[in-house]
């Protein structure tokens, strides 16, 4: 009975039930968890390959991270500027989705497609301009 729920439930929110999706929706346990890896690791390579923006956030957090672990700094200050790195990446991978999503959608100029974009550009100047100032605020204990 359950089994028939779950379906009904994959087409009233629009998944065939042969659909890649409405499979991939159904996996659970250990297994799901390797899926996700997958697609995980899948969005990284489509990312660094197709994205020259998000090449470059990796290159300088792959060099702020060597900095982190190198400078005599207090552990929390350490800690902010890993999650700050972080951050910067999850920003620049989620703009990128939206680019490809709205690239997908249709490559035709379109006030829509140029808002989102421009927003998701937006989010990673806050979490660029974000990882400067607290650089630059755990760099002033060295002055």
């Amino acid at each position: 009975m359950e089994t028939v729920h779950v379906k009904q439930t994959a087409l009233s929110d629009g998944l065939a039930p042969d659909s890649f999706a409405s499979h991939a929706k159904g996996n659970t346990g250990l297994y799901r968890i390797i899926k996700a890896a997958s697609y995980s690791l899948d969005g990284f390579r489509a990312a660094y390959k197709f994205e020259a923006a998000f090449r470059q956030v990796v290159w300088l957090n792959l060099v702020l991270l060597a900095a982190v672990i190198v400078m005599p700094l207090a552990l929390g200050i350490k800690m902010m500027l890993v999650v700050a790195s972080f951050l910067s990446l999850i920003v620049e991978l989620l703009n990128t989705g939206i680019e490809a999503c709205v690239d997908h959608t249709s490559t035709a100029q379109h006030p829509l497609a140029k808002i989102a974009k421009d927003v998701g550009s937006a989010a990673q100047f806050l979490a660029l301009g974000l990882l400067t100032i607290l650089w630059l605020m755990a760099l002033s204990v060295f002055l």
